[in-house]
């Protein structure tokens, strides 16, 4: 969750781009302290951020999409009661730990993880414990629970939270202020004393509910803005060992960093994004030969990715969204062939207003996924969900014959398990020869096509025994191949 006031009510795409690339994809488809948790377990890595999904859509979609197409974890939401309201960011204050939302009830949420696992699907549950609401009268929360800014009845009052006496009502002002980030309250919502026994005890008791319901890993929503001990702490009262990603927001020169968190689990790496968003859009994609720590970011170990997320595809600027259409899916294919940090693909709805909630009913509950009507589903488009099988196939390899022509057609190898190559100019690469390290045989370019027990739907091309192959690449285009994916 990013620096927003939430208490109020409150290079350009050829048509043939989208067609290719982005529309047309939309049819085919504890008493001691648990180690850290740095990148997910499990040979299937890659994670489904299903923004704001209600928990019998999430259900279905690990059934039916998610574990045959090879995703390993599902992000849902935060499941917590929470405020009234129908802007998107209600889920992000707290009223109560009863699981009990819009996106339903606590009986829905079990049933939900249980249909993932025996999908082969693990469940990573966005976890709000910096803070309650942000409400300055209170009110009846989703669920029917009472509150009041710093009263939550059988929960916590007012010494359960910091009240910094800065800058006139409490909210944090300058970010180049260690103390004020994790002492003063994010746009008036109710900042946790969690360096305090209690309150530790409060949030691990929830976080353990959450276990006890098999949940396998967290999201820390607005991590920054505790202390990394603090976090450690509350992690140490766990039930169990779980996969842990923190939000921590790098600030060019603010004193609270991300890599003072990878102690606790991995930490979002928000530099990726953009830096991604930017090259595609205006530089050029031989920048990316080193992508990643000689960037300046995190360890790749301790780095979570993504091309954008619920906070940064709202931002502007130039970080790529589902808007993008073929260029977005572009980006997503370079996320899940590069191997650095853990990737999470983004699944989104419709918005036309940064408040926007997602689609709902009369009643405030959200509604059912249909995918393409108000859910965009980018995780379904054909270049993404084809290229997590890549992902999968080329897990623990290097980098291998790199090219670049020094502008915007690139290529490179993970290993003998798999090939891209990207063509972002504006013309045609045709007839070129590529070097791979994979096996002879006849493989499906999934990028233009689905590959079932042997057979691809789309164009088929052939590996020599030196690991040649020649095709051709349109503009604003790319073909990968995978050892998951070989033909006959």
């Amino acid at each position: 969750m990013r620096h927003r006031r939430m208490s109020s009510p409150s290079k350009a795409l050829a048509a043939v781009l989208a067609a290719v690339l982005g529309l047309a994809l939309l049819a085919a488809v504890g008493s001691s302290t648990p180690a850290a948790s740095a990148a997910p377990s499990g040979s299937k890595k890659v994670i489904a951020n299903l923004f704001e999904w209600n928990w019998n859509s999430v259900a279905n979609e690990c059934r039916t999409f998610l574990g045959p197409r090879g995703y390993g974890y599902v992000q849902v939401s935060p499941p917590q009661e929470h405020v009234r309201g129908q802007q998107w960011w209600v889920a992000y204050q707290p009223v109560s730990y009863r699981i009990e939302s819009r996106k339903g009830s606590r009986a829905q949420f079990q049933s939900m993880v249980s249909a993932c696992h025996g999908a082969g699907v693990k469940v990573i549950v966005d976890a709000v414990i910096n803070h309650m609401s942000g409400q300055d009268s209170g009110g009846t929360g989703w669920a029917g629970s009472s509150y009041g800014k710093y009263d939550y009845p059988g929960i916590y009052q007012y010494q359960d939270f910091h009240h910094c006496g800065r800058n006139g009502n409490d909210d944090i002002v300058n970010y180049n202020d260690r103390y004020e980030v994790q002492n003063c309250e994010l746009a008036n919502l109710a900042d946790l004393a969690t360096g305090s026994d209690y309150v530790r005890g409060k949030l691990a008791g929830y976080l353990n509910d959450l276990l006890s319901l098999g949940v396998d890993g967290f999201r820390l929503d607005a991590s920054k803005h505790m202390p990394a001990a603090d976090i450690a702490a509350i992690k140490a009262r766990l039930s169990r060992p779980v996969y842990i990603v923190q939000e921590v927001i790098y600030g060019a020169g603010e004193p609270i960093g991300p890599g003072e968190y990878t102690g606790n689990g991995d930490v979002h790496e928000f530099r990726y994004g953009k830096d991604l968003g930017r090259v595609f859009r205006r530089e050029k994609l031989a920048y990316l030969t080193n992508f990643g720590e000689a960037w300046g970011y995190l360890p790749s170990g301790s780095a979570n990715v993504f091309v954008d997320n619920h906070d940064t595809q709202r931002d502007g600027g130039d970080v790529l969204t589902y808007r993008d259409n073929g260029i977005y899916a572009l980006a997503n294919a370079f996320m899940l062939a590069w191997p650095y940090g853990s990737p999470t693909v983004m699944s989104s709805y419709d918005f036309s207003s940064r408040d926007q909630g997602p689609p709902a009913d009369a009643s405030g509950r959200t509604t059912d996924t249909t995918c393409y009507s108000g859910w965009r589903c980018e995780h379904r488009w054909r270049v993404i969900a084809n290229m997590v099988a890549f992902h999968n196939a080329v897990e623990g390899t290097p980098v291998v014959n790199w090219y670049d022509n020094g502008s915007n057609h690139i290529a490179f190898g993970r290993g003998g398990s798999g090939y891209l190559t990207i063509n972002d100019e504006d013309g045609a690469v045709t007839g070129r020869n590529y070097r791979s390290n994979l096996p002879a045989g006849r493989y499906c370019d999934v990028i233009h096509g689905d590959y079932s027990a042997g057979t691809c739907s789309g164009p088929v091309i052939t590996v020599d025994s030196a690991g040649w192959f020649r095709a051709d690449v349109p503009a604003h285009d790319a073909v990968a191949l995978h050892l998951g994916a070989k033909v006959g």
